[in-house]
Order: structure tokens, then C-alpha cells, then sequence
């Protein structure tokens, strides 16, 4: 009972690579951000624990979550416990693996300027100093070690306890933020191999809780464009494992879209075979029978299919394979020498599902070949691939499109510019594609928008969820602050990008929704579904055919998207709560609208019913629970 109640109690917010974001009072999140930082070369070279800066193991032992990592060579290892409603205990310990020549290792504090930028720092109980000081005066008054030190301002407290007394050292106030950077020494000097050390302190946050009303205004005038619903990727990967977790999420996730993959290089190895003669006479490769399986299986249910490429066979590239990369370049070109027979190989494959498995393949692309995952491709190689294979397409009597992009992230707009600019792009383009691993600011997201609006094109999120490198500490797939993350994000796209589909990487055992099972080798319980699955069940079950509608949201930490059918007077509002439970007001539904049905999903309630909400003249006033995913549908 105690280990229940106290991982109930579980405020502290920590990501996989160590770095703390705050302390969840009420489900306001007290916000500061904490890095392991090393310092070399007279700090000239400054090197932090960052996302997808390192490779860290990550995982959870009742209320301490326990990251290992390194920075060259010194490891880490760092344990946060929550040991109260408000506090974590920071265990910090490290070895040099070899000498290494350093100015220190310290635990980076990063203050939030929005919060503290007119307040002060006090030490051991003395005199408090007004954080708006120059550094000289700060450092001044911090040089003497301490066993506390302590921010104030007029909303929020933080406070550090050290087990032993030591020097704060205030490093920088960024202009443009008022972020206040501290760095608490763990060891400064010089490390020897062998070496280890140690810092133990407490964090304690408090402040106000954010509880003010928020206020939603539908606008059912302006319909965008149609959400068919959630979609995952089928890449096969672990014959052992991915059967039984497709099985379980087709059997109780609606999936509007599926993407698979097209093994190419075990399609056709060699240049002088032909694949589909190889095929008919028993030779088809294991892994390419079972990946067109999983397209018939998703075909057969009335989901249309995108065929991707990862892996090209030697002959049709540039160079020796690089599925690795070299001087930060991944992937190979294509071999312009040999497009014809590439084209072919690539149509044969689609020729083949079509003829001996019955599938029309929607749409092909390469995967995220403005990266090189696994073919690199520029903006114009771009461009010519869609005119030539879709012409090729075309000729060869396939109904199959192209991808206009399929990008490894939103922030490489620029890639796809060529093709959206040529007009003789745009009869092969089926959809533009992105995926969602980075580039979430606004601004970003409204690029991709505005060219599925230039085309008159459906828009597709191609890898949806938040963290390409989690595969490597799965275990963080169980945190809430995780699973509001990534529906955060599927919200925003919503609101924004208007997708016909955000298709989760992945609905097999990688990256996967369910734990248990064996899913990333664990067999003590098993399968079952996670938050994460009961967020995406909650969106995927939105009615079909729905378009995007405007949703202003006026209040702190919440966000919203709309979708609604004006002649069938049906309308779906999704909100996700990052903060405290607060009230709301929703205005602007159709005054015919009386009631909204309500599901709430969180770390207590799996996509739980609750009670129905009155509808009056189009206004709804309810309660919306703390860090929590809420849907709203008109009955």
C-alpha cells in the first residue's frame, strides 16, 4: 500500500536523457530545467545531457526514475526520487572511464525567466539578493558554499537543500528570455581514470496554482479539410513479437490509414534477376512475403495502404551502403545511370501485390529521403523521382501516386519546395507527407498546411509520436508526461495541419502502445494497453468524415482542435489539459446541439465515460480535469 501511495504521488517531471522540466503541483507544473554539464578547455567547450545528444538507458524503480548516461568519458548515473508533494530527492554519481582533462562537471539549473526574472536568490536564511543584479554581484554574494539556496518571486519558490555545503556559480541571464543559468559543482578539475564522485541534494517547488477559467469559441462557418481518423505504420521488425501487438491493435483500434514497408533489398538483390519470375517460382523472400501479408491484411479492411522504402538494393545507389552514418551523412543517391531499371523494380513490386495479393497501393514514397533514411535524395532528385516513377506508374496502368515529401521532420520544409513549385509534379502527387519527430512551433506546422492548401492535396502525418531515439529507453513509453506529450502534439497538428492522418509510429512492438507481452523484452505481465493506447483509441474514435473547424482557446495550458459536420450536426472537440483542473466555457455550437457525450483519458482513466454535459444556445460550461485528454462529442 505504501508503494501505491506513493507512486500516486509522483510529481516530479524528468526526461529520458536526465534533464529535469519541473515539479507537478495539482497538475500546475512548477517549470526549471536541469542538465549534466561538462566543462573543458577554459569553458570554451561547454557539452550538456540533451535530447538526442547521447545515448542513455532510462528506467523506473517505484518513485525514482534512474537515468545512465555519459559525456566522453565520464558516466553518469542520476536518480530522482519523488519523496513528497512538492519535493525530489537528485542523487548524482559518476566515474571517469579515462583521464580527462576538464574545468568540472556540474549540475546545470536553468530558471525560468517568466517566473523569476523580477525576483530574488537567497542562501542559508541571509538577506535575499534581487535576481535583476549584474553577475559580479550575484556570484559575489554566491561564492561562499552553502547548505541551501533558494529563488523567490511573487508566483513561485524553488528551493535546493545540499547534503554538503557548497559554491553556486551563477553563469548567464539569457537577454531575450531572462532565463537564469546556475551551475552546482559535482566535481571541478581534472578527472583520472577511475575516478568517482558524488552530489546528493533536494528540490523543493511551490507556487500558485493556475486555476482561471478558459474559454473556447467553435467557428462552424470555416470548415477545412477532412480528418479520416488515426493511421499507423506496419513496419515488421520483430517476428517474435509484432504479430500478437498488430493483432491486438487492429482488433481494438479503428485505423483509418496503414503504411508498410517495401523491402527492396530483398525484392531484388541483384539487377539481372527478375523479381516477379523469382516470386512465382517459390523464391519470394520471407521478409517481402510478409510485408505484402501486412499490406493485404490492411487492404482487405478497407485502409488504404502507403508502400515505403527503406533499404535499396546495392545496385540502384551510389557508393556502398550506409544505413549508418558517415561524417553525418546518411543513406545513398540513387544511381541516375540505372533509373529505368529502378523504376521498374519498384513497379513490379506494386504489380505484384496488385496481381497476386489483390492490393492497390495508394501511395510509394522513399523514407525520409531528405535525411537519407536509407535513400538521400535533394529537393530537385526530389522532384524528377515524382515526375519520372509517377509517369512510370502511370504508363504501367498502376493507380499508385508519390509522396510529395514523407520527411523526417517538419523542419525541412525547404526539401520538398522543387516538386510543390512544378507543376508537372502535381498529377503523380497523392498527398504530402511529414513526419513528427521534430519542427512542432507554429510557424513550422502552418508551411505544411499552406501547401496541402496549395495543391487542393490531403495531408498526411507519415510517422507520428515525439521521440525518434525512445527505442533506445522504452520504458518511457509508461510515463504520463509522455503519453500528454504526444497527444499534446497530435492535438496541435490537428488544430494547425488539418491531417487527413496521423499515422503512430508504430502499431507494432516497436515504439509500442502496449507493454507486457515480451514488448521490449518484458515478460512479467501480460499484454496490455498504456495510456499512450487509450489517448490515441480516444482520438481514433472520432466520427469518420469529419472536417477541421477554427477553435480559439483563451487560457493557460490548454489546447484544443475541433472537427465537425454541419449537415449531419456532428462535431468532436479534443482538448488536452497540461495544467490544473479548471473550469471552462464552450461557445459557438449549433443551438439544435443539447448534449456532449465526454471521455477522459489520463494516468487513472482508460478513455472512462463521464457524465454528459448540458448544451444552452450553443454554450457549455464543465470542468476539465488536471493533466488530462478530454474529448467532447455532440449527441
Amino acid at each position: 500500500m505504501l508503494f501505491v501511495s506513493l507512486q500516486l504521488m509522483a510529481q516530479v517531471e524528468v526526461a529520458p536523457w536526465g534533464n529535469m522540466t519541473g515539479i507537478r503541483i495539482d497538475g500546475e507544473l512548477m517549470d526549471f530545467q536541469t542538465k549534466l554539464t561538462v566543462v573543458v578547455n577554459g569553458g570554451n567547450q561547454i557539452i550538456s545531457t540533451e535530447k538526442e545528444r547521447q545515448r542513455p538507458h532510462y528506467n523506473r524503480n517505484g518513485n525514482t526514475q534512474i537515468i545512465s548516461t555519459n559525456i566522453d568519458s565520464l558516466y553518469f548515473k542520476e536518480e530522482i526520487t519523488d519523496i513528497g508533494k512538492s519535493t525530489a530527492a537528485v542523487n548524482i554519481s559518476a566515474t571517469a572511464k579515462s583521464d580527462m582533462p576538464t574545468d568540472g562537471a556540474y549540475f546545470s539549473l536553468i530558471v525560468p525567466g517568466k517566473e523569476y526574472a523580477g525576483g530574488s536568490v537567497r542562501t542559508n536564511h541571509l538577506k535575499s539578493i534581487d535576481l535583476g543584479n549584474d553577475l559580479i554581484s550575484i556570484n559575489k554574494y554566491l561564492q561562499t558554499p552553502v547548505d541551501s539556496v533558494e529563488f523567490i518571486s511573487s508566483s513561485r519558490r524553488l528551493k535546493i537543500i545540499f547534503e554538503k555545503p557548497v559554491a553556486i556559480i551563477l553563469k548567464s541571464i539569457d537577454q531575450s528570455n531572462k532565463n537564469i543559468r546556475f551551475y552546482i559543482p559535482i566535481e571541478e578539475g581534472n578527472m583520472k581514470a577511475g575516478q568517482t564522485f558524488s552530489r546528493q541534494f533536494a528540490i523543493t517547488a511551490s507556487g500558485t496554482i493556475d486555476k482561471q477559467p478558459i474559454t473556447l469559441q467553435l467557428n462552424t462557418r470555416n470548415p477545412g479539410r477532412k480528418f479520416d481518423g488515426l493511421g499507423g505504420n506496419f513496419r515488421l521488425q520483430n517476428p517474435k513479437i509484432d504479430p500478437e501487438v498488430i493483432d491486438y491493435c487492429l482488433k481494438n483500434l479503428p485505423v483509418a490509414w496503414g503504411r508498410v514497408e517495401m523491402p527492396w533489398m530483398q525484392w531484388q538483390p541483384d539487377i539481372n534477376t527478375d523479381p516477379i519470375a523469382a516470386a512465382k517460382a517459390g523464391k519470394l523472400n520471407h521478409h517481402v512475403q510478409q510485408s505484402m501479408e501486412m499490406a493485404q491484411r490492411l487492404y482487405n479492411m478497407g485502409i488504404p495502404v502507403i508502400l515505403s522504402a527503406w533499404f535499396p538494393p546495392q545496385w540502384a545507389v551510389v557508393g556502398p551502403l550506409q544505413f549508418r552514418p558517415a561524417n553525418n551523412i546518411w543513406g545513398n543517391p540513387l544511381d541516375t545511370v540505372k533509373t529505368k531499371e529502378i523504376y521498374k523494380s519498384i513497379a513490379d513490386y506494386i504489380q505484384y501485390l496488385k496481381d497476386e495479393y489483390g492490393v492497390e497501393i495508394a501511395n510509394f514514397s522513399f523514407n525520409e529521403s531528405d535525411l537519407g533514411i536509407n535513400v538521400r535524395q535533394t529537393g530537385e532528385e526530389h522532384d524528377e523521382l515524382i515526375k519520372g516513377l509517377g509517369a512510370y506508374f502511370e504508363k504501367r496502368g498502376l493507380k499508385t501516386k508519390l509522396l510529395l515529401g514523407d520527411n523526417s521532420d517538419a523542419t525541412t520544409f525547404q526539401f520538398i519546395k522543387p516538386a510543390l513549385n512544378d507543376p508537372a509534379t502535381h498529377p503523380y502527387i497523392g498527398a504530402i507527407s511529414f513526419h513528427s519527430w521534430r519542427g512542432w512551433d507554429t510557424p513550422t506546422l502552418q508551411k505544411w498546411a499552406d501547401a496541402a492548401t496549395e495543391l487542393k492535396l490531403p495531408l498526411l502525418v507519415g510517422e507520428g509520436s515525439i521521440d525518434a531515439q525512445a527505442w533506445g529507453y522504452p520504458d518511457i513509453f509508461r510515463e504520463p508526461t509522455y503519453a500528454l506529450a504526444e497527444i499534446s502534439l497530435y492535438i496541435k497538428l490537428l488544430a494547425i495541419c488539418q491531417p487527413e492522418s496521423i499515422l503512430q509510429w508504430q502499431l507494432t512492438s516497436d515504439y509500442s502502445l502496449l507493454a507486457g507481452g515480451g514488448v521490449f523484452g518484458d515478460t512479467t505481465e501480460p499484454l496490455h494497453p498504456t495510456q499512450r493506447f487509450w489517448n490515441l483509441k480516444q482520438l481514433a474514435s472520432t466520427p469518420k468524415g469529419l472536417n477541421a473547424m477554427p477553435l480559439s482557446v483563451h487560457g493557460a495550458n490548454v489546447s484544443g482542435a475541433a472537427l465537425g459536420d454541419n449537415a449531419r450536426g456532428i462535431y468532436a472537440i479534443h482538448l488536452v489539459n497540461n495544467g490544473a483542473e479548471r473550469k471552462v466555457t464552450l461557445s459557438g455550437l449549433p443551438k439544435k446541439i443539447k448534449h456532449l457525450r465526454v471521455w477522459v483519458t489520463d494516468n487513472k482513466m482508460n478513455m472512462q465515460e463521464e457524465k454528459e454535459i448540458k448544451v444552452t444556445d450553443g454554450k457549455a460550461v464543465f470542468q476539465l480535469g488536471a493533466t488530462a485528454y478530454t474529448t467532447l462529442i455532440s449527441k
